[in-house]
């Protein structure tokens, strides 16, 4: 049996399943995998990965986590199987976690659990160099990133390596990572880190890997489920990918993107991805029966969701409790100034000079980006007049929101725009707040004709909304994926990237700077 009875049962999965082979299996391991895991240190909402509240059951937080992945070791090991965890990237950014410590508490718990290699996802280098230099020095686990070139950048060169091989139930499993080469537009690695062509990188890492004996090739992905899917078709003898950065959870689960693992028909075997979604919510374990050769003859194993089933780690509980005891003193710690109070109250019925805040902040923090959309209920609270606390932005935004960015037809922002005021003003969590864009409306019109007439900023002018042409428009991630009835965000969305930066450092950052804009200036009007 692939998992102990008390695994299954806890993990909540159904019985395993094994694909057979002609072959028979000579050696067995199982691959612990997690991705995206963002700071999320505390349980979060299932559906959402934002705070957890009562309508929403919750998942993950490091202690369960790190209890799920114990249960996993043992089960492999009570059915002869050996081990190899591994952590596909962005491990950074998400929460007041990550915030205070810049990286400490995320490298406290994954020693505590047991990273044996972990790839860079775009998020470790939101802070640059410096930061990542540190979590890098202190790890005790190879940090893998076959396609970034770091001999130029002191404070990181040395501290990576392509591939690492493991020696698991008389199995070799080598692992490549790679990170998505869009990193230098997404993040702040600085001037001297040079990223390649992660095709050519895990097909030289392969190479190198053959050269030297048979093993099982496991590509620990930061690229997103589509490139993982282009790179297994395109570069031979890629066993398994182990991805991130797409946050698409793969598993036997209503709501899943698809199956764990997928199986895609690459140049000369087939391939298997998997991926856990993102916040810790799921545990990935891809049970792999090998040949003498490496190959792999069965696949066994599941993706778990981390609820209540699984016991905390009282170990990673106490840590998490002892990060947790300085963030009181970042929620108090001063922001800026604002000349007066910033009400919520009528951010549900037209323009609001919050939303203008909030919005404005989105549009400065992505370059290029030319129109920003949140909802009005998602600003949960007012601002007070005076000095500005981070506990006051986390107040208002209160979610744990990313940026999303995404290319929209002007067409699909207008259908956006007309689904934000489908059910009036008033009461409607989803009226548009906006940035780059003005608009007219008509609460009297039938819902789906209710814009009069939308003009986009260009430069100091305004022109009108181009059906036709390509927007950069950046959003909130929940809105991104649907919510609230955006559903042209979720459909029509052209290269659409939901883990930008914080919502509400974003904000906070924009008080700081004493620019924030925090006047009405009609771009929401009602047509006479």
């Amino acid at each position: 049996m692939i998992l102990s009875r008390r695994f299954l049962l806890a993990a909540g999965l159904a019985a395993p399943f094994l694909r057979p082979a002609r072959a028979q299996g000579a050696h067995r391991v199982r691959i612990v995998h997690v991705n995206d895991f963002h700071s999320r240190h505390e349980p979060v909402a299932r559906a959402t990965g934002a705070a957890c509240r009562a309508d929403d059951p919750c998942l993950g937080g490091a202690a369960r986590l790190a209890g799920a992945i114990g249960q996993a070791r043992a089960g492999a090991a009570a059915s002869g199987r050996g081990v190899v965890a591994i952590d596909a990237g962005d491990q950074f950014m998400g929460s007041l976690f990550y915030t205070h410590h810049r990286g400490a508490a995320e490298l406290a718990v994954m020693k505590a659990w047991g990273c044996e290699a972990m790839t860079l996802g775009n998020h470790e280098f939101d802070n640059g160099p410096e930061v990542l230099a540190r979590f890098a020095a202190g790890a005790d686990f190879p940090i893998l990133a076959a396609n970034i070139d770091a001999r130029a950048e002191p404070l990181l060169a040395g501290r990576f390596r392509p591939w690492w091989e493991a020696r698991r139930g008389g199995a070799r499993i080598a692992i490549v990572g790679v990170t998505t080469p869009e990193t230098p537009a997404l993040s702040s690695p600085g001037r001297n880190l040079r990223f390649t062509d992660p095709a050519e990188a895990v097909a030289r890492a392969v190479a190198d890997i053959r050269a030297t004996g048979p093993a099982t090739v496991v590509v620990l992905s930061h690229l997103g489920l589509g490139a993982d899917r282009r790179l297994a078709e395109r570069v031979a003898g890629i066993d398994v990918i182990a991805g991130g950065h797409s946050h698409t959870l793969l598993a036997a689960e209503p709501d899943a993107d698809g199956p764990s693992p997928l199986l895609v028909d690459g140049r000369d075997r087939t391939v298997r991805i998997v991926q856990t979604g993102a916040y810790g919510r799921f545990l990935g374990m891809l049970d792999l029966d090998l040949a003498a050769d490496g190959r792999i003859v069965a696949t066994g194993g599941g993706c778990a969701p981390v609820g209540a089933a699984f016991a905390e780690d009282a170990r990673v509980a106490a840590m998490v409790a002892e990060f947790a005891r300085p963030l009181e003193e970042t929620r108090r710690r001063p922001v800026g100034m604002l000349a007066g109070a910033l009400s919520n109250t009528d951010c549900r019925r037209g323009e609001c000079a919050l939303g203008n805040l909030v919005t404005e902040a989105m549009l400065a923090r992505i370059p290029g980006a030319e129109i920003a959309v949140t909802n009005g209920g998602g600003l949960r609270a007012g601002l007070p007049g005076g000095q500005v606390t981070y506990g006051d932005v986390l107040t208002v935004l209160p979610f744990g929101n990313t940026i999303a960015v995404m290319g929209l037809r002007g067409a699909d922002v207008l259908a956006a725009l007309e689904a934000g005021l489908a059910q009036g003003a008033g009461t409607a969590g989803r009226f548009p707040q906006v940035a780059g864009i003005r608009f007219a409306w008509d609460p009297t019109a039938p819902p789906g004709s209710r814009v009069r007439h939308a003009e986009v900023a260009q430069g100091a002018a305004f022109v009108p909304l181009d059906p036709a042409r390509v927007y950069r428009v950046v959003t909130n991630d929940f809105m991104r994926r649907g919510g609230d009835g955006y559903v042209a965000f979720r459909d029509r969305a052209l290269d659409p990237y939901d883990t930008g930066p914080v919502l509400d450092e974003t904000v906070a950052d924009a008080i700081a700077s004493g620019r924030s804009v925090t006047q009405l200036d009609g771009r929401i009007a009602v047509a006479r």
